[in-house]
């Protein structure tokens, strides 16, 4: 009996502290400059690294300049596939990160709509149009990037670095199935 209740404290003690903590689940999150962006995400997003936008190209097979880089020596690439990737790199940066400053402008500014309290239908809907154009820009110029990338590489180069990223097996399957 005296097990039966120890249980029975415990589990309550549990369920007490995991709904305590499912119903706070931003707490801390309030003490953030931008409410809505952590400080990984405002980094990310001021140095253009991708936080995952191009994952519809890298997934499906169209590998993206910077991870082309990292892996160039175990790829094989040619001098000139490598000058080519480079200049690649570097014009996705120059166009993501302007974008990626402007979307975090962009942010603050919707932060402090909601924080100063003087938000309203209007400015919330032009400041989430303006934010969305952002994003969309953004993303943009990181698969397109992918796309051009993936055209500089042979297909063995590009079996491998399928491998090498853990996609495929070195017998060229696939790790998953697609369901389509």
């Amino acid at each position: 009996m005296r097990r039966l209740l120890l249980l029975a404290a415990t589990l309550v003690a549990t369920s007490s502290a995991a709904n305590a903590q499912s119903s706070q689940p931003y707490a801390g999150l309030e003490q953030r400059p931008i409410k809505a962006l952590s400080q990984q995400q405002i980094d990310d997003l001021k140095a253009g690294r991708g936080m995952g936008l191009a994952l519809a190209a890298e997934l499906n097979g169209y590998p993206g300049p910077s991870h082309i880089l990292e892996l160039g020596d175990r790829l094989d690439l040619t001098p000139d596939q490598r000058i080519q990737v480079q200049h690649l790199f570097d014009a996705m940066k120059q166009e993501a990160v302007p974008l990626g400053n402007k979307l975090v402008e962009q942010e603050r500014e919707l932060d402090h709509l909601f924080s100063a309290r003087i938000v309203t239908s209007e400015s919330l809907k032009a400041a989430l149009v303006a934010i969305s154009e952002t994003q969309a820009l953004l993303r943009e110029s990181h698969l397109k990037y992918h796309l051009s990338t993936s055209a500089l590489l042979d297909q063995s180069q590009m079996q491998r670095y399928a491998e090498l990223r853990g996609y495929q097996r070195a017998d060229g399957a696939e790790r998953h199935r697609h369901h389509h």
